[in-house]
């Protein structure tokens, strides 16, 4: 348990998350979360759940799919990022459904009871999670701004009629 922690922190400390917090911090940021192990294409969360947890990818790959009867893949989260913050925020079901694209993906989880004492007893940390997850929201956001102008484009290009 003490050599995972220990590994944990290590890939905790190279990734933006953490790269203002000191060791102790990571490790105290550790303390707060439960490391959750799961295999391809078990759900990690579902359309319509109100995120009471949000996730930080330690190894593996989760995939984000819309639509109940014909999935689509509608992006992917890799090792190193944050994902579920958006509904864990602002409390609004979830639009898309995650599951894991490889065996064995490992994600730490925070759930909302643990992220409020986090909150009040670490607010440092607190605040570095949160920077992150408006980091995490501008990259899909800039993401999604960028495929539809792409599609635009196609649509509307000069001489298609």
């Amino acid at each position: 348990m003490v050599s995972e922690k220990i590994d944990l922190a290590q890939f905790l400390n190279q990734q933006y998350l953490c790269e203002s917090l000191t060791v102790k911090e990571v490790m105290t940021l550790i303390d707060y979360t439960e490391l959750v192990t799961f295999n391809k294409g078990d759900v990690i969360a579902e359309i319509g759940e109100v995120g009471e947890a949000l996730y930080f990818v330690i190894e593996g790959e989760a995939a984000l799919y819309a639509g109940d009867k014909t999935e689509t893949q509608v992006g992917v989260i890799k090792a190193g990022e944050l994902m579920g913050e958006m509904s864990f925020f602002d409390r609004n079901p979830r639009s898309v459904r995650a599951k894991a694209l490889k065996d064995n993906t490992r994600l730490l989880k925070l759930t909302r009871a643990m992220y409020k004492r986090l909150r009040v007893e670490h607010p440092y940390i607190a605040v570095n999670l949160l920077e992150h997850a408006i980091v995490s929201l501008d990259h899909l956001f800039r993401q999604a701004s960028q495929d539809i102008s792409t599609f635009n484009s196609y649509l509307y290009a000069p001489g298609r009629k």
